[in-house]
């Protein structure tokens, strides 16, 4: 299976890891530039897990200087994107059909989101022309508490020659 994104983690691999998150978030900020703007930082991103985080600095902050909610999120969507993603042949096209965030308590610090995916779902996503798949994700604070619970159903469906 071709696909751009696996080829550009699998470029980083020869890199220490706290540079590797770093370069990798840099390019994939230039991909999807919101995101890139936001200031998340991808700690890893495999076929079964990707791990994505975002600091509570001023950019992304609300009027009670926690994470705005819309970051939160961001933070949710894009982990669950990604490892959708890197699992998606270049021909196909990932979409967020459908996203919930039930906002449970305020946030203390960073986040960090962490979307996995299991054999049968990755082989789903390889074998199926299109399809849909809700993708499990645990958005965490600093405190180690879940503030926000999530719901990312993504869907592929093959690009447009």
């Amino acid at each position: 299976m071709s696909n751009q994104l696996k080829r550009i983690v699998d470029s980083s691999q020869w890199l220490p890891a706290n540079i590797r998150a770093t370069v990798l978030s840099k390019i994939l900020g230039k991909v999807v530039p919101y995101v890139g703007t936001s200031g998340l930082l991808y700690e890893e991103i495999s076929s079964q897990r990707v791990i994505v985080s975002i600091r509570n600095q001023k950019k992304v902050q609300n009027h009670i200087n926690g994470v705005h909610a819309a970051a939160m999120a961001l933070l949710a969507e894009t982990a669950t994107g990604f490892v959708v993603g890197i699992n998606l042949p270049d021909d196909k096209l990932p979409l967020i059909k459908s996203l919930k965030v039930d906002y449970h308590r305020r946030t203390k610090g960073d986040m960090r989101a962490v979307a996995t995916l299991d054999a049968a779902d990755i082989a789903r996503i390889h074998q199926e022309a299109k399809g849909e798949i809700l993708v499990p994700v645990t958005v965490t604070d600093e405190s180690g508490n879940e503030p926000i619970q999530c719901e990312m159903v993504w869907a592929w469906v093959p690009k447009n020659k």
